[in-house]
């Protein structure tokens, strides 16, 4: 198993953390993003179906809805 030979400075901790925690907040501003154009409707790149509609054809299809 690796071992480190030396200690890890604060000053890389700390910029191994800041990466870490960018990556994190990048994300979610990704996903905040893609559900604010879904949820107002201007989404292109994303398809939604409607429930009802989904539900309407399987029932064409044979299969058994509550």
């Amino acid at each position: 198993m690796a071992v480190p030979k030396k200690r890890t400075s604060k000053s890389r901790k700390r910029i191994r953390r800041n990466i870490w925690k960018g990556k994190a907040y990048r994300a979610a501003v990704k996903a905040f993003s893609l559900a604010e154009s879904i949820s107002t409707g201007r989404a292109k790149s994303f398809i939604l179906h409607d429930k009802e509609r989904a539900l309407q054809g399987f029932q064409t299809k044979g299969f058994q809805t509550k």
